[in-house]
């Protein structure tokens, strides 16, 4: 293959026309943010995979039961909520292991909402170009195995299980020298890791647990940094604004890395600037370098121009809802662009045909996504209010809804409040629930939340999943079958993972 990506050799637009757009419409400047950018350099240019499905249980009992087993190991680790902020433990089952996260190049995310949607848009991007990749995401909506990805598509159990066991002797060695053992996230990520060396991958892309500079994944050196949305969520852990919560996660930024900048509250960017500076990282920002041109919704998803680094990209279909899913993806485009260099070395964009052929084939489980008609009901993994913001106006622009019911389970440290609240314009009723985590709020907890900010008419409490959603359904066909009611599962990737098992996906 040539060092550089297929491209379009045509003639490229002014790379000023339409631009003063995107910054008149998504940008919010502030004057303070020119003493930090006046010591960073910023890229401007002058001139996929199968879809990927969420895995079902094993067929076959014994590997069924193999799995089972790791599974139970695993969870007599520290859960991922359970943190003792630190590198050293992975840093060591690295060094034992060979430091296989060093032998291919890594795109690494962090962020707050879209971390996943965009892994997934970046790796069918890299896929459509030839290049063999490598995911890991979390958490998972049904299946641990779907974490660790290869070529766009989880790996088998069978590959789980031997990764795990591979691995397993050093993790033991580490556990005698640590003072607190590997964590869960820890194995995983250090499962990961070994499996892309293994295959081998010719690039990783790589999405943070939770933060960024004490992350476990924080062991590779990313060439490419991408940081999407930052707002509110773990504030116990993380700062209690966007902009200590950005001092954490600009852990990522690399020295002389380059940085895909997201749209950012301006304490935020701030932040994520001046650590651009400090280790003389290139910058590219959404609204500046990059951004989305245009949009219009379109059957099963919206058509968009996007501004790359590279030039225009015209008539790009994508099959997910939501203006946050265009800015999703001009972010995994210009990650993209990055890694290969464009805007750097050189101007050219990708090849359009086939930026068309990655994007048209990129799915995202749980993410707006529609599991049944008649009535429909819709999934969406929003934990926060600003992902259910994003989520409210998604479900406005793309679905016609006469009547639509909520179904929500959420786990007890998040924002309930602000989640419900970013809701209750859509929702006519809201089914509360929990679901079987154990971090799952209880039902009566919620449902006093709930009838603080709907009232107690649209509350219904189902303790029991299968019931809140059997009860849902009931409520959205009350009109009749051509009534135009539905359904929106949200609160928790736990909850909408279990009402899709139930919906008979996966």
């Amino acid at each position: 293959m040539s060092d550089h990506p297929p491209h379009d050799s045509s003639e490229q637009p002014d790379p000023l026309d339409s631009f003063d757009e995107i910054i008149a419409a998504e940008t919010e400047r502030d004057p303070d943010l020119a003493v930090i950018e006046a010591g960073s350099r910023t890229l401007r240019t002058q001139g996929a995979p199968p879809e990927a499905d969420v895995p079902a249980r094993p067929a076959d009992p014994a590997v069924d039961a193999a799995l089972r087993e790791v599974e139970t190991e695993l969870a007599t680790r520290w859960g991922e909520t359970k943190l003792e902020p630190s590198v050293a433990r992975i840093a060591a089952l690295m060094d034992v292991l060979g430091d296989p996260q060093r032998t291919y190049p890594s795109i690494h995310i962090t962020g707050t909402n879209g971390k996943t949607s965009t892994a997934r848009m970046i790796e069918a991007l890299l896929g459509a170009f030839e290049l063999r990749t490598g995911r890991y995401t979390s958490p998972h909506v049904q299946s641990i195995t779907e974490r660790i990805s290869l070529d766009g598509a989880p790996i088998s159990a069978e590959r789980f299980v031997e990764t795990f066991r591979d691995i397993e002797p050093y993790v033991g060695m580490v556990d005698e020298r640590q003072e607190y053992r590997l964590s869960f996230f820890e194995v995983l990520t250090g499962m990961a890791y070994a499996a892309f060396a293994d295959a081998p991958v010719d690039v990783a892309v790589v999405e943070v647990g939770m933060g960024g500079s004490w992350d476990a994944t924080n062991v590779i050196d990313g060439s490419v940094a991408v940081i999407t949305p930052i707002s509110l969520d773990h504030t116990d852990r993380l700062g209690s604004t966007t902009g200590e919560i950005a001092t954490e996660k600009a852990g990522i930024v690399k020295q002389g890395a380059t940085v895909i900048l997201a749209q950012q509250p301006v304490d935020a960017a701030q932040v994520l600037l001046k650590k651009a500076v400090d280790v003389d990282a290139t910058v590219a920002r959404e609204g500046l370098e990059f951004g989305v041109l245009a949009r219009q919704v379109a059957v099963g998803g919206q058509l968009l121009t996007l501004r790359g680094l590279g030039g225009e990209y015209e008539e790009v279909y994508l099959p997910l809802h939501g203006p946050y899913q265009a800015h999703n993806a001009a972010v995994a485009l210009a990650a993209v662009e990055a890694f290969f260099g464009i805007g750097a070395q050189h101007s050219q964009r990708l090849d359009i045909d086939t930026v068309r052929k990655a994007f048209a084939a990129v799915s995202s489980p749980g993410r707006l996504e529609v599991v049944r008609r008649s009535p429909t009901v819709v999934l969406d993994a929003a934990h926060n209010p600003a992902g259910a913001v994003a989520t409210a106006e998604a479900v406005r622009e793309a679905f016609d809804f006469s009547r639509l019911i909520g179904v929500v389970g959420a786990s007890g440290d998040k924002n309930v409040r602000g989640l419900l609240e970013a809701f209750e314009p859509i929702f006519t009723e809201v089914v509360v629930t929990q679901n079987s985590s154990h971090r799952a709020m209880d039902a009566d907890e919620l449902a006093a939340v709930a009838v603080e900010i709907f009232g107690e008419d649209r509350v219904q409490v189902e303790p029991n999943l299968p019931d809140a959603l059997e009860a849902a359904i009931t409520l959205a066909e009350e009109e009749g079958e051509f009534s135009g009611g539905g359904v929106l599962v949200t609160g928790s990737v736990i909850t909408v993972g279990e009402a899709r098992l139930l919906l008979g996906r996966g």
